[in-house]
């Protein structure tokens, strides 16, 4: 019997205007009933266009190159008329998107959308399309579904348009599901959620599903089998388990290598991938990988290996490993040189041809941050808090007077050479507290000292000198940097503002900043969008270092960054804290990224901290019912520790901040909830030195209560 899906041999070409480029070359996989296969691979590696081309849903220029084969139940689907292929589409195979506020339409009701593929393929009435729409929008679990049909895309969560994109998917009872990267753009709590639902959805409707994505947990807690691609191949291909015990190719290995876990030691840095991924408008020859293998010989760069191996478990590579990297492959932060702290460099990007290399000479040492009990006074304070925001509309006469309650009386200190780790779900209000920290928006109540210095009753040329010792490093350096300007521009912008040097002084101290981020100088006459997303964030780093601040707040830093890239920026943010007694304030959704990087971590839920610890403690110990929530769901990269945590974490999603729960806002999503949490907002508490958390009924013993130590959150 054939398999339901039989791919042999898919080769897509896109014309360019600087060429061919051979986006997807001789990929062939089969993919059985109720099965999973995972495509896994950086950016630009083809997994996206894999799944395009099985739909010949090509980009203009694009074609499938004579050989290429699609089977769905023996029926070859290459060649089909376009008028059959249609048919096909959102009937057997549907896929689902990436990023669910660009696919859905805005100007259409959710109801109108998920109806529609159901009237194109089934022909039925509107009012029994409506009924569909209903009965697949409760199936995804999304809430109240018919009344969700009136809704349209930006009246709903991140997480509710996935379940809407989903169902729309759905809705014709596919049997193949392609979902491409369906949960990048979420927090890891409703990640979680997304992933168990097309897990329950696949097994309920005995659909086969591909799962493209870049995140090796995601992979390893829900695929049967992966193909790992690269340049437009496969590289390997072979069940989960074994493919994470035993992987042969070295680029499987360092892709594994480089994910930051929460049980590794944060004196090392992470491993990484140098280099980038070919221009395969012009690939090598030989191994598409060897300029970037550890492992590469003279033979790799003039033959290219073929997937060689046994029907279970293929690879393509002339050297092969036989398994995981050593954990201590990265090495120590201490003992690195700062050229080894960037990991390299991201070598030569497709788009700029930009070779990295080291930043500076010598051994990075990463300052240690002061015991808590030893801290002199610290160097940034935020005491008392207060944020909140009027909706549209409700000043006007006659009506109640809402607000969302963005930041709630939070407090918290920052010393010298400290890394304090912001961490909750999106909506929580990190985002607000950090613009809060460095003066871009005001409290309505509560203060933020820097030195001493309440930076909200200074003005004028006061605050601007006194800006350059407080910056921020943004989540999207692609929309962040000015697109008309060159980098050199944007990097002697802070400096031309301050009036600080002449233009000569201005231009060599640009030189430094690039070297100090590992870009080289020339690429100073390139434009933002000429540099690959890794590149980007190094400049976004180069411009906040212009003005030597003492603390810079970055938010969301690496989120946008495939696995490899988020490993080389994540250390060159360590190497740069060593070389200039930086202090972070670090804001992720993502405890092993803030992990990996922090001294302390505060976990926040709708605008109030929650939890206060060093980073050790958080992770070891967490006191509040949330933090283990997040802890639970952050992806491993094992399959067996994801199969066991399946259905684990935290369900529902945050509450509207305009109308937050009585008592302890956590209540409505806390397994641990009693009556007692919806009349009393619990006070924090302490659970030992430093580590203090809001909770009526903690997970650990609480230490005796010391209410001074609560309100500067230290000891």
């Amino acid at each position: 019997m054939p398999p339901l899906l039989d791919v042999r041999n898919l080769t897509t070409h896109i014309r360019t205007g600087r060429g061919t480029v051979r986006a997807v070359q001789d990929v062939s996989f089969t993919l059985e009933a109720g099965e999973t296969l995972g495509l896994v691979g950086e950016s630009g590696c083809g997994k996206s266009m894999t799944g395009l081309s099985l739909l010949g849903l090509l980009p203009p220029g694009g074609t499938l190159v004579e050989g290429s084969s699609v089977r769905l139940d023996g029926r070859e689907l290459v060649g089909l008329p376009d008028r059959e292929l249609r048919t096909v589409r959102g009937n057997d195979i549907a896929m689902v998107f990436q990023d669910p506020m660009t696919s859905l339409d805005p100007t259409k009701t959710i109801g109108h959308q998920v109806a529609e593929p159901v009237l194109l393929h089934r022909g039925v009435s509107r009012a029994a399309a409506r009924e569909r729409a209903v009965e697949v929008l409760g199936l995804v679990g999304l809430p109240q579904p018919r009344r969700r049909l009136s809704d349209y895309p930006h009246q709903l969560s991140g997480g509710q348009r996935q379940r809407a994109l989903i169902a729309m998917a759905l809705a014709n009872e596919p049997r193949v599901l392609i979902a491409d990267e369906p949960t990048t753009a979420l927090d890891v709590t409703i990640q979680a959620q997304i992933l168990a639902l097309l897990a329950d959805l696949r097994a309920r409707l005995g659909m086969a599903m591909i799962l493209i994505t870049h995140d090796m947990g995601v992979t390893a807690g829900n695929t049967d089998r992966v193909n790992v691609m690269y340049a437009g191949r496969i590289a390997e291909s072979t069940g989960t388990d074994r493919l994470f015990s035993r992987m042969r190719h070295p680029y499987t290995q360092r892709l594994l290598a480089s994910v930051p876990r929460l049980t590794q030691d944060p004196a090392l840095l992470l491993p990484t991938i140098p280099g980038l991924p070919p221009d395969l408008a012009d690939p090598p020859t030989g191994c598409r990988f060897a300029d970037r293998c550890p492992y590469a010989t003279a033979r790799c760069r003039a033959e290219e290996p073929q997937l060689d191996g046994t029907a279970e478990h293929r690879f393509a590579c002339w050297h092969p490993v036989d398994g995981p990297a050593p954990a201590e492959i990265g090495g120590k932060v201490a003992d690195a040189v700062a050229g080894a702290a960037t990991g390299g460099g991201e070598g030569a990007a497709a788009t700029t041809g930009l070779a990295e290399g080291p930043a500076a000479a010598g051994t990075v040492v990463r300052p240690r941050a002061p015991e808590p009990a030893a801290a002199a006074a610290p160097l940034l304070e935020a005491r008392g808090l207060v944020r909140e925001y009027p909706l549209r509309g409700s000043w006007l006469p006659g009506r109640d007077r809402r607000v969302v309650h963005a930041v709630s009386d939070v407090s918290f200190t920052l010393a010298r050479g400290e890394t304090f780790g912001l961490v909750g779900e999106s909506g929580c209000g990190k985002t607000t507290l950090g613009r809060l920290l460095v003066g871009l928006d005001r409290p309505d109540a509560g203060a933020v000292t820097l030195e001493g210095t309440d930076i909200g009753t200074l003005r004028g040329g006061e605050l601007r000198r006194r800006r350059r010792d407080l910056q921020m490093v943004f989540q999207d350096p692609f929309s962040s940097l000015d697109p008309r300007m060159r980098v050199s521009a944007v990097l002697r912008e802070p400096l031309r503002i301050q009036g600080i040097g002449t233009a000569r002084e201005q231009r060599a101290r640009v030189a430094e900043l690039m070297a100090e981020v590992g870009l080289p100088e020339r690429g100073l006459d390139l434009f933002p969008h000429e540099f690959s997303g890794g590149q980007r964030q190094r400049v976004g780093l180069a411009r906040a270092l212009a003005l030597t601040p003492k603390v810079i707040v970055a938010d969301e830093p690496v989120s946008a960054l495939d696995v490899s890239v988020r490993a080389q920026v994540l250390n060159l943010m360590k190497r740069l804290q060593a070389a200039h007694g930086l202090s972070y304030v670090v804001i992720s959704h993502d405890l092993a990224v803030v992990r990996h990087l922090a001294d302390r971590i505060g976990v926040m839920y709708l605008g109030r901290l929650v939890e206060v610890g060093t980073a050790a403690e958080v992770h070891r110990r967490p006191a509040h019912p949330y933090t283990a929530g997040l802890l639970a769901a952050v992806p491993v990269p094992d399959p067996a520790q994801e199969r066991a945590k399946r259905g684990a974490g935290i369900g529902g999603e945050l509450p509207d901040p305009a109308a937050p729960p009585s008592g302890c806002r956590f209540r409505t999503r806390c397994p641990l909830a009693q009556e007692r949490c919806a009349r009393e907002e619990p006070a924090l508490r302490s659970f030992g030195p430093g580590h203090t958390a809001a909770c009526h009924f903690p997970l650990v013993a609480p230490a005796a209560d010391s209410p001074s130590d609560v309100a500067a959150g230290r000891p």
